[in-house]
């Protein structure tokens, strides 16, 4: 999913548009790229997604703030939901609350099948930048983030203590009412009870009857040796609390690498340039090379040529799967100064007549090409 995209032009409104615009811009959209209403549809359904991350971020205090002020990069280290491995029944449930369940056509697009069973609690997806040498040979990372719990004084149920959630009347603690449509039957959402099938009455002070609070949680993550970049990694259990009884979401941890100023990765092979003088490429030698733990000495041939590449086994990455390291390429170029002092100058003379009189007297046309 393309996250660089700004969040107020995918959902169409101005950066200083209030919450209810958004809310309305969010729903409109939502309800036009819903892939049940456009099946098959690959780019609905990236849009459908982009708008529920966009929207996610903007309908956030904090989130929006930090967006604001900062960009993408101020998300970065920050939970938002996970929206790009959700499904899209999910992704409803998150904002359920925006769609009501008084529509008829929320049920015909998905968005109100009645009570179900336990459902898996939302997953939250954060981003974490490291450094080269971090991701080659791992590092262990803190993050900070919020993310909603279970109330602890009420313990999820949203009501008061000593106060238990009643039996909707409306659909019988069934969460949906069947309702006649012509000549069949639909069954909608109960809009009482929005397909909970129970009503809290007395809502607890602390969390005021949602049954969570918001919660920040310092989490410390471990990079594994090897990781490449934009690798993403699941923490199970780490995301939000199921509504119903059901398992925790997940937290999904997405690294990303800086680039290094002289290596380049590919795979676990590293590949780098070293500059090489006339001399040395001409005579030959040892050379000091950097690696990623700090100097090796590679061995040059005489009359090594310009774009010479070099292996040194072992050099490389750490292979994620734990077998071994890659290996350092090392592409040599001749250097040409382009400043000159006199003395350097006299004795590339007296190489350049050398070299012609070890030739011959016919330069390079006379010999091939006759006169």
């Amino acid at each position: 999913m393309d996250d660089k995209q700004d969040y107020y032009e995918i959902l169409g409104v101005r950066r200083d548009a209030p919450a209810d615009e958004i809310r309305k811009a969010f729903r409109n959209l939502a309800l036009k790229y819903h892939p049940d209403r456009n099946p098959g549809d690959k780019e609905a359904e990236q849009k459908f997604k982009k708008i529920s991350q966009a929207y996610d971020v903007l309908s956030d205090e904090e989130k929006r703030r930090q967006y604001d002020r900062y960009g993408h990069e101020g998300l970065r280290g920050y939970a938002t939901r996970d929206f790009e491995s959700a499904s899209f029944e999910d992704i409803f449930q998150s904002f359920g609350d925006i769609f009501g369940a008084e529509s008829i056509f929320a049920d015909f697009f998905g968005m109100g099948r009645g009570r179900r069973g336990p459902r898996k609690g939302t997953s939250l997806r954060v981003e974490v930048e490291i450094d080269f040498k971090e991701a080659a040979f791992g590092t262990e990372k803190s993050i900070d983030l919020y993310r909603e719990e279970l109330c602890e004084k009420c313990r999820g149920s949203g009501s008061a203590a000593g106060k238990k959630p009643e039996t909707c009347g409306a659909c019988d603690g069934r969460g949906a009412i069947m309702r006649s449509a012509g000549f069949f039957s639909v069954k909608q959402t109960c809009s009482a009870c929005g397909g909970q099938g129970r009503i809290v009455t007395h809502p607890c002070p602390e969390c005021r009857g949602r049954g969570t609070t918001r919660v920040k949680r310092h989490i410390s993550v471990k990079i594994p040796a090897g990781i490449d970049n934009s690798t993403r990694m699941r923490l199970a259990g780490e995301g939000e609390p199921s509504h119903d009884g059901g398992p925790p979401g997940d937290l999904y941890v997405d690294v990303y690498v800086r680039e290094h100023p002289f290596f380049k990765r590919r795979d676990a092979d590293l590949h780098c340039e070293i500059p090489l003088s006339f001399a040395a490429a001409a005579m030959g030698g040892e050379i000091e090379v950097p690696t990623l733990e700090g100097r090796a000495q590679l061995r040059i041939p005489r009359g090594t040529p310009s774009g010479q590449i070099f292996r040194l086994k072992g050099q490389g990455v750490p292979r994620i799967e734990g077998r071994g390291r890659g290996d350092l390429f090392v592409q040599v170029t001749i250097h040409v100064p382009t400043k000159l002092t006199r003395r350097q100058e006299e004795i590339l003379e007296e190489f350049g007549r050398l070299e012609r009189e070890q030739q011959g007297k016919k330069g390079f046309f006379e010999k091939w090409f006759g006169n």
